[in-house]
């Protein structure tokens, strides 16, 4: 099982810059698309239907041109899921989930704070009202993957300037308590304790001491010179974590500021 995270910056830019093509040749079973930045109406080209996937879409209703998530599976799923039943996330197209037997596969988008106050206390708000929402998936027997740009990091090892960052959004240190409360002690926190059979964070679990990054400022020479922060994730349950292969991010070619994020598990979708 092959699963890919990518929040594309608008998929019709990514598509132009050869994302669909690259894409193609991972022969992954599922993507999850987070800021498709575009309404299903306008992806009716077949560029948008690679390979035969099966593609569902959570728009934003809020405005055009705006978040939204979306999956492409190559195995039609059981049932399609796009809202968790609080408006102001869901209206803003940042969930949609694929379930295959005892498997859901969710695509993501947390909200950024870094516009301003009120961006970043519906950050808070949000973090508060799905903080039960987890804990009740984590504790219903089903296996997840929790995909997406989850808009925070988790240590200095997730950041390329951890110390300049302290008070930037995606840095804070509840920000930081918040996501690592979820997950289970895996080293990997900024000294936040985890949590008894918590979340996995896969690229953790499979790169204890590993520096890499999935996000880069458009600032500068950013990329380049790879001062970036990780905080796109696949977050699975326990059982789940047992079928841990391989993971990969592909910084080049270049689709985003993002880079896709892929994990391999043994075994198909149902196991």
């Amino acid at each position: 099982m092959k699963i890919i995270s990518f929040n594309a910056n608008g998929i019709r830019s990514a598509a132009n810059k050869g994302f669909l093509d690259w894409f193609h040749e991972q022969d992954a079973d599922v993507l999850c698309l987070q800021e498709t930045k575009a309404q299903e109406a306008q992806l009716t080209d077949p560029m948008f239907r690679p390979d035969g996937h099966h593609c569902f879409y959570r728009d934003a209703i809020t405005k055009k041109g705006y978040s939204g998530v979306a999956i492409y599976s190559r195995r039609e799923p059981d049932e399609v899921r796009t809202a968790l039943g609080w408006a102001p996330f869901d209206d803003e197209g940042r969930y949609i989930e694929a379930r295959y037997g005892n498997l859901s596969v969710v695509s993501f988008y947390i909200p950024s704070g870094s516009s301003g106050e009120l961006r970043q206390g519906f950050k808070y708000e949000v973090m508060d009202w799905l903080k039960p929402i987890l804990d009740a998936w984590l504790a219903s027997g089903r296996d997840y993957v929790l995909c997406g740009d989850w808009n925070i990091v988790r240590s200095a090892r997730d950041i390329k300037n951890w110390k300049s960052n302290q008070k930037n959004s995606g840095c804070l240190p509840v920000e930081r308590a918040w996501l690592s409360g979820q997950i289970g002690a895996d080293g990997g926190s900024d000294g936040t304790a985890g949590r008894d059979g918590g979340w996995v964070d896969a690229y953790r679990a499979l790169h204890p001491e590993g520096e890499d990054y999935t996000w880069w400022s458009n600032r500068g020479a950013a990329r380049a010179n790879d001062v970036g922060w990780r905080i796109d994730y696949q977050l699975v349950t326990p059982a789940l974590a047992k079928r841990l292969k391989a993971c990969s991010i592909a910084r080049e070619p270049r689709f985003s500021d993002h880079a896709p994020f892929t994990v391999e598990f043994d075994g198909g979708l149902t196991g």
